[in-house]
């Protein structure tokens, strides 16, 4: 009999009377493995009731204290890290090692919440006028939400409720459909952490769940992560109904190679860039862009045979590099492109469609694919992939390079490649990209810093985790006083204090 994933709400799992469901699959076999009820507005109004009351003496609680319980959750994190890569890998698809480096990145954003205590203090000033002081405190906004996509089933939650929740605000959790074991997992991980009941939640749904989200009036705040259209839509309707909202989107990273740079590491680091995690992840780096004809072949000579060594397999296996696609829809979508590519007049150096794991011949698999000549008006270019597609964009000179990535309707990582620091410098202080890194393929920042694209890649003016995620889940109050000396209150109590 086929399981079924529930709701998690008020520290229990909660069947939804919806009758509706989605279908979780073993990426490795395509075969469905569990089903996951999907949700109704009244389940989620049912949820955000328990979190409204919950909140208020979560909020009520000494930041030492709920630090405390993420010390807590952190260390069962590390205890049951096995567990949850294998959940991980069997409905995502992932290698276990990719699934480790996504639970231990959102572990990364616990250890930062872990400081709550510090994070929080406000700012004072004695004597800002004559006896009159001024000092500020963040304060929880209440009940927010955190609407999640299928590629990092736990490190995107962490970034989102381990911040949130410290900040002694409740959350609602709305995971991806198609791998939702993990999150439900990661909740009941911070029951054990001693979080009280009705904190931390997970509705499980659709678009249904998600407009519920983004229209109730008592979540305060929403965080999002998926495609740019839905990111865009999220954050209109969460804006339009009174919300704070960040929405990241989509991306299409690009690695520019300049002629002197170390091209042996160059090619590793974009070979485990492109097609780790078979492709699927906004900090992928799926177009590299050699400048120079010479730099170019020299490159394409290189990658070649890594790419050719590269090895498919299903998400337990040690020695695999990637694994299947989240599902046969998004298998067929990236075939797609790879089609476009072809009509689009692209060079196909490496063709991966077709491929067929013995023993696994219905998993969602696609082999490595490489392009060279792609050019900057290709609709294949211009557009997300997500997949285990590499394109390579030749441009003449420094300044085309820099255009590409600059001009491109995404903005969320860009990476250079080079032993020149003053070209480096020049680069990463023009490129009109959010992260950038400078000899590192995937430049996500560590969870102390914060997280966040430009353009398309990102609705909002507020980033995830690390100073910025305390920024947006906290509101702050400012407060000028004056302690009367004593005897009577004159009537210049009611003038508005100056600083003279």
């Amino acid at each position: 009999m086929t399981r079924t994933i529930h709701h998690f709400i008020s520290g229990s799992a909660v069947e939804s009377a919806s009758g509706r469901f989605g279908d979780v699959f073993d990426p490795n076999t395509g075969q469905v493995q569990a089903r996951v009820g999907l949700g109704t507005v009244e389940e989620l109004d049912r949820a955000v009731a328990v979190a409204v009351e919950a909140q208020k003496g979560w909020a009520a609680t000494n930041p030492q204290r709920r630090a405390r319980v993420m010390f807590e959750f952190k260390r069962l994190l590390e205890a049951n890290m096995d567990e949850l890569a294998h959940l991980l890998s069997s409905e995502h698809g992932k290698v276990i090692a990719d699934s480790k480096g996504d639970i231990q990145r959102g572990l990364e954003v616990i250890e930062f919440a872990c400081g709550i205590p510090h994070l929080l203090k406000g700012e004072y000033t004695q004597g800002a006028g004559p006896g009159i002081d001024v000092y500020s405190m963040r304060q929880p906004l209440g009940v927010v939400a955190g609407i999640t996509p299928f590629n990092f089933p736990a490190m995107i939650p962490m970034w989102m409720f381990g911040v949130a929740i410290a900040c002694g605000n409740a959350f609602i959790l709305k995971p991806s459909e198609r791998d939702p074991s993990v999150p439900v997992r990661l909740a009941e991980l911070m029951m054990e952490a001693g979080l009280p009941e009705g904190v931390l939640n997970v509705v499980q749904g659709d678009k249904t769940v998600v407009d519920a989200i983004l229209d109730h009036a008592d979540i305060k705040a929403v965080s999002f992560v998926g495609s740019s259209d839905i990111a865009h839509y999220v954050y209109q309707r969460g804006v339009a109904a009174g919300k704070r909202v960040q929405a990241m989107g989509g991306a299409k990273n690009h690695g520019i190679v300049l002629p002197d740079a170390d091209l042996d590491q160059t090619v590793a680091d974009l070979v485990g860039a492109a097609f780790g995690s078979a492709g699927e992840r906004c900090m992928a780096l799926p177009v590299v862009v050699p400048v120079g004809d010479q730099t170019a072949q020299a490159l394409k000579d290189r990658l070649l045979p890594e790419i050719e060594k590269l090895r498919l397999g299903v998400s337990t296996d040690a020695d695999a590099h990637y694994g299947p696609v989240i599902n046969a829809a998004h298998k067929a979508k990236v075939e797609s492109y790879i089609e476009m590519g072809v009509r689009e007049g692209a060079e196909l150096v490496v063709d991966g469609r077709g491929f067929k794991l013995q023993g696994h011949e219905d998993g969602f698999f696609v082999g490595p694919t490489f392009f060279d000549k792609v050019t900057p008006d290709m609709q294949s270019y211009k557009e997300e992939i997500f997949g285990p597609v590499l394109q390579m964009v030749r441009a003449q000179s420094f300044e085309a390079a820099l255009a590409l990535p600059t001009n491109h309707q995404y903005g969320n990582g860009v990476a250079i490649f080079t032993r020149n620091g003053a070209a480096a410098r020049e680069f990463a202080a023009n490129v009109e990209v959010g992260m950038v890194g400078i000899n590192v393929p995937i430049p996500v920042p560590v969870a102390y810093h914060t997280f966040g694209g430009w353009k398309r890649s990102a609705f909002g003016d507020t980033n995830q985790h690390g100073p910025e995620g305390i920024r947006f889940f906290t509101k702050v109050k400012t407060i000028t006083q004056r302690w009367p000396a004593g005897g009577p209150v004159t009537d210049s109590s009611f003038i508005i204090p100056t600083m003279r």
